[in-house]
């Protein structure tokens, strides 16, 4: 059965499943414009870089949706051999901006907790191979974009790789579970999800979790462009197919609870 809410499931079109992007009433607020130009797009030698960097912590909101579905966008219709996803130095991500939530009302918040979800399920099921540049902190949504993505090479130093929601008391989303398990080998799943276990990159890389560490920690992007460099070189029909395929199942599961576990949001007060 396809599901019209985010344009339909493209396998029941014959096409790769891929979650796309949009700039509706979901994507259009706070500030979507200046939030845009902080995340920056270039290609060179057939791989694309999606650079984010506000000048802070890049905290996540509407706006950040918006600016990363609109750099998914270009991709797709460019069709470069790979994507590198990288933060600013010292931070891939902190995250949900926990300054702005509490003050969104119910309808807002509940736009921009559905736009999160499927903003990750977009990069988990992007038909282009991905490879993210962890330079830095990767917290909670910082860590669940890191995941969503197929390799991951992060910067050494005293930074933290951290799914940290149960630690403050917000349960994770189904869908941020799937991208989690996919990222993180079994026997580490209830150590990194349930008991919200910080990892410094080498206990990542320790663990499996990443598939490098970038020594000195200004290689990261270089690293991971060139672990993008032969993904960038395999067949991208079959490719796209074969991802769609591969996680059609969980991402169908997710997607199905999504909306239902938005509704089941703690009150504003509670997020903090």
């Amino acid at each position: 059965m396809c599901h019209d809410w985010h344009r339909g499931w493209a396998e029941c079109r014959g096409r790769p499943l891929a979650l796309t992007g949009g700039t509706g009433p979901a994507y259009g607020e706070s500030g979507g414009s200046a939030m845009a130009d902080t995340i920056r797009y270039q290609v060179s030698d057939n791989v694309a870089q999606i650079t984010l960097d506000d000048g802070k912590v890049n905290a996540m909101a509407l706006a950040f949706f918006e600016g990363l579905n609109a750099a998914l966008d270009r991709a797709e219709r460019e069709r470069p051999g790979a994507v590198v996803i990288a933060g600013r130095a010292g931070v891939f991500s902190a995250g949900l901006d926990l300054k702005l939530l509490p003050t969104l009302p119910p309808p807002a918040l509940a736009r921009t907790m559905v736009a999160f979800g499927r903003i990750m399920l977009r990069v988990f099921t992007f038909p282009i191979p991905t490879v993210a540049a962890v330079t830095g902190h990767a917290i909670a949504g910082g860590a669940m974009l890191a995941f969503a993505c197929d390799l991951r090479f992060m910067a050494e130093g005293p930074f933290r790789l951290h799914l940290n929601e149960v630690a403050i008391g917000l349960a994770l989303p189904t869908w941020a579970i799937v991208l989690a398990q996919a990222a993180i080998p079994p026997r580490r799943h209830t150590e990194a999800i349930l008991h919200a276990r910080a990892f410094s990159p080498e206990e990542a890389f320790e663990r499996h979790i990443v598939h490098g560490v970038a020594r000195p920690a200004e290689q990261v992007v270089e690293e991971a462009r060139a672990a993008a460099a032969p993904l960038a070189a395999l067949d991208q029909t079959a490719y796209a197919i074969s991802k769609s395929r591969h996680r059609a199942m969980v991402v169908k599961w997710a997607v199905e609870q999504l909306e239902a576990e938005i509704g089941a949001l703690p009150s504003r007060a509670t997020i903090k």
